[in-house]
């Protein structure tokens, strides 16, 4: 059976970027753990930043599909909207890579990983800014600004799953898709 070298070089590239964070992990690492020479490295990637664009592009797809997943016909744009940009933001949590990027991009600020964290979070924004057009297109939101609604509606979900905790008891899942509902949908006024 054929060993594809590229794939066990970005499968060591990921563990290492995952274990050290971007910033630390050597290419001689990654060519220890892949077990490879560090040369083969070079036959497939240019450097580290091509190595990492290329992981960061299949995280990307993984997380578009996860979101997907949680989508239904039977649900409301809202309904489907919760349901997704938490999946996203529950994956991102719990996939050890974009931690260990999201803890060097606020304790570090390596550049390179600062512009990985952008390129997720626009991919995300991208991918929630698709369904609020669709929703626009259905009639089942107002017209607005889909880019500006999807940054809206990241910045939210993000500020109460992750700012909140850090002075406040987490809020469960129910509670954060009733404060958005409440906020974003049905808004402040009587």
């Amino acid at each position: 059976m054929a060993v594809d070298r590229k794939q066990l070089i970005v499968e060591a590239a990921t563990k290492s970027f995952s274990l050290f964070g971007y910033k630390a992990t050597t290419m001689d690492q990654i060519a220890k753990i892949a077990n490879v020479g560090k040369g083969t490295i070079y036959t497939f990637f240019e450097n580290k930043e091509e190595l990492l664009a290329e992981i960061v592009t299949a995280l990307i797809k993984e997380m578009k599909a996860e979101a997907e997943e949680t989508i239904r016909d039977d649900l409301s744009f809202h309904e489907n909207a919760n349901r997704a940009i938490y999946r996203l933001l529950e994956f991102r949590k719990d996939h050890q890579l974009t931690i260990k990027l999201f803890q060097e991009e606020r304790e570090i600020g390596t550049p390179t990983v600062m512009e990985v964290i952008q390129r997720v979070e626009g991919a995300i924004i991208n991918y929630i800014k698709d369904k609020v057009e669709e929703a626009i297109q259905k009639g089942e939101i107002r017209q607005c600004d889909p880019e500006v609604t999807a940054y809206i509606m990241l910045k939210m979900y993000v500020s109460l799953i992750f700012d909140w905790e850090k002075c406040h008891q987490p809020l469960d899942k129910d509670k954060i898709a009733s404060l958005f509902e409440f906020y974003l949908f049905k808004g402040l006024s009587k």
